[in-house]
């Protein structure tokens, strides 16, 4: 009566099959995540500096903070920086200097370059 099962040599054709697919999909995977947390840190860029500016249109200067544009309902929450870790720190830009307020523009604090041969600073 023969048993039933796989041989070392058929689960062995079976795991090289599956690394070889594995190799082949973890790279893309690696990168579109990557790819995501690039559009994210664009788009909350982009988010915050329209609310900097929507500020300075009602009120005539730049707020004092992050937090004041929170306080005052231009943004729910502090924007994050998923490059930087989930980050809520920013590199606040001053306004110049005959304009009130220390927030004209925000930049990332992510160390690298992005896809766009940028470094993350100067977004």
């Amino acid at each position: 009566m023969a048993t039933r099962g796989f041989t070392l040599i058929e689960l062995l054709v079976v795991l090289s099959i599956l690394a070889m697919l594995l190799s082949l999909s973890a790279p893309k995977y690696f990168h579109s995540i990557e790819a995501s947390k690039e559009t994210v840190l664009a788009e909350n860029l982009r988010i915050a500096r329209e609310a900097i500016d929507r500020f300075y249109g009602d009120s005539g200067r730049y707020p004092e903070s992050l937090d004041e544009l929170v306080t005052r309902r231009y943004l729910r929450a502090l924007p994050i920086d998923p490059v930087a870790d989930n980050s809520t720190e920013w590199t606040l830009v001053a306004p110049p200097a005959r304009v009130e307020g220390r927030v004209a523009d925000l930049k990332s604090r992510a160390r690298g370059t992005g896809r766009n041969g940028q470094p993350y600073a100067h977004w």
